[in-house]
């Protein structure tokens, strides 16, 4: 089931807004097997550390994020992809701005 309308040409950046002290997301595509999520994070936000059971793939469309998996800290930026394994704790903070992609696969 997809969140957007299908066969429409469109901009992930440009679905997206900033909120200034906020976040924003917006799904994409949702289903039994995963789902596909924009966000909108502003400069300091952030999530805590969480895990998931779906294996997941962040892509950086814009600005820059700390990404901490399993304690190891990465640092991100547009046009960068990390992948954060099902069941593994993982935080993030926006160094900057940032706008990502989160693709969730069911393993």
């Amino acid at each position: 089931m997809a969140t957007f309308d299908t066969s429409k040409i469109f901009s992930m950046d440009g679905s997206i807004e900033y909120t200034s002290g906020g976040v924003i997301s917006k799904q994409i595509i949702k289903s039994k097997e995963g789902n596909v999520t924009l966000f909108s994070f502003d400069k300091g936000q952030g999530l805590t550390e969480h895990s998931a059971s779906y294996d997941a793939l962040v892509q950086v469309i814009d600005g820059q994020v700390e990404i901490i998996i399993d304690g190891n800290p990465h640092h991100l930026k547009k046009g960068d992809c990390i992948i954060m394994p099902a069941n593994v704790p993982h935080a993030l903070h926006a160094v900057e701005s940032f706008k990502m992609i989160l693709t969730m696969i069911k393993g």
